[in-house]
């Protein structure tokens, strides 16, 4: 089995990048494997580790089709409607909440 190269945090050669910083050069590692790894020390706890890939070897992101952009509008849609009083929240509902605001503090609703 073959190990990959393991740099420690901030000290990985030029030409490698994350998963996260190569798609904020518009690109993305396009099948590729891993080409190092970089370790990030935590006290009393597991070093965190990211994977490397050849910038070189990475391909441009694919653009986002109509169909693909729709189903995106429509799913962030539905993360809005309250599903209590059905209607548009104008946020996001949070998942610890379930429904919005008004329908969850109905009491300090009245209050107000």
């Amino acid at each position: 089995m073959a190990t990959i190269p393991t740099y420690r945090w901030r000290l990985a050669p030029d030409g490698l990048a994350t998963r996260r910083q190569l798609r904020a050069l518009g690109l993305r590692p396009g099948g590729q494997d891993v080409a190092a790894q970089l370790e990030r020390p935590r006290r009393r706890r597991e070093p965190l580790v990211a994977y490397l890939y050849l910038i070189e070897q990475a391909k441009p992101v694919r653009s986002m089709t109509p169909a693909k952009r729709a189903a995106l509008a429509k799913a962030n849609a539905a993360r809005r409607i309250c599903p209590e009083c059905r209607r548009d929240a104008g946020y996001v509902i949070p998942s610890s909440l379930g429904m919005c605001t008004p329908c969850a503090f109905p009491e300090e609703q009245r209050a107000a």
